[in-house]
């Protein structure tokens, strides 16, 4: 069936909507090329939209084998001819704007993943290392940009969609036990930022070095008290004491800018959101639908 523009859940895309717009009030405060070429993507991303609200995502898993191939090939690529900044590799250029695959290739992976799991009705521990392999080239490849926040994110998704799909507990308990008994190996594996960015999360107490952007961080939030500074009124952002003031810390920015109220605003948000795409999950009957509900 054909079905209209307008016919969308527009409780799903109003949050979404929301925080669009919070986002590039924000990016507008601080620098405005940069809130022009989000911008850019945001209405790129309108037309990416209406394109799939006119498809069968029953249909799109035909395509599962090729994306998921398809994946692999752009992540090694990044790896291979991608543009490094301040010693990571996780893009690649396309006349002059910046394209970060282990981010974009996320809901494509999504499908890859929910349909092989779909066509498995069984709870072996054999399925559950066959699907592990799925994931772990992935992973791999985000790891070695490095990027390990996102790998940690497909790593968690995928272990919380087969904790929901319903594998036994006592897979992940012995894996678990497993990973903390690698800890030590797992750590000399890591770049030095990364083992800092752990020990920083855990004891933020040099503020002139390694705690240096966690507290800034704190700092622009509290600043920004109940109604925030205002439009380019910030001082940690506007002042860049504020490090990856649009990227990383972008939160403390728009605590900054619009205070607790707009802070409070962004969670509110999120958590609607959340509900939205657990109502979905929750009346899907078809189980490729379900899944992928809980990886999105």
């Amino acid at each position: 069936m054909k079905k209209s523009l307008f016919d969308v859940d527009w409780g799903l895309i109003a949050p979404a909507l929301v925080l669009v717009i919070l986002s590039l009030t924000t990016l507008f405060s601080i620098d405005f090329s940069k809130f022009l070429n989000q911008f850019i993507f945001f209405i790129i991303g309108i037309f990416v939209f209406l394109f799939f609200s006119q498809t069968n995502y029953k249909t799109v898993k035909i395509y599962s084998i090729p994306i998921y191939i398809i994946s692999i090939v752009l992540l090694f690529i990044v790896l291979v001819i991608g543009i490094e900044s301040r010693g990571s590799v996780r893009w690649l250029e396309f006349f002059g704007f910046r394209i970060q695959f282990s981010e974009i290739l996320k809901p494509f992976l999504a499908i890859s993943f929910s349909f092989y799991l779909s066509s498995k009705n069984s709870y072996s521990f054999k399925i559950l290392f066959l699907l592990t392999c799925f994931l772990i080239p992935i992973v791999i490849m985000v790891f070695l940009q490095p990027d390990l926040g996102n790998a940690l994110i497909y790593f968690m998704v995928v272990v919380l969609t087969f904790i929901i799909f319903g594998f036994p507990l006592r897979f992940f308990f012995a894996g678990a036990i497993l990973v903390f008994a690698l800890f030590p190996a797992l750590w000399k594996f890591m770049h030095t930022y990364q083992r800092e960015r752990i020990l920083t999360f855990l004891n933020p107490n040099d503020p002139l070095g390694l705690s240096y952007n966690a507290i800034q961080s704190v700092i622009a939030v509290g600043s920004g008290m109940i109604f925030g500074r205002g439009l380019g009124l910030g001082t940690q952002s506007g002042l860049r004491f504020l490090p990856e003031r649009h990227t990383d810390f972008i939160f403390a920015t728009l605590s900054e800018t619009l205070g607790m109220t707009g802070a409070i605003l962004v969670v509110l948000t999120f958590a609607f959101l959340l509900y939205r795409i657990f109502i979905i999950f929750s009346n899907q009957e078809d189980l490729f639908g379900k899944i992928f509900s809980i990886n999105v």
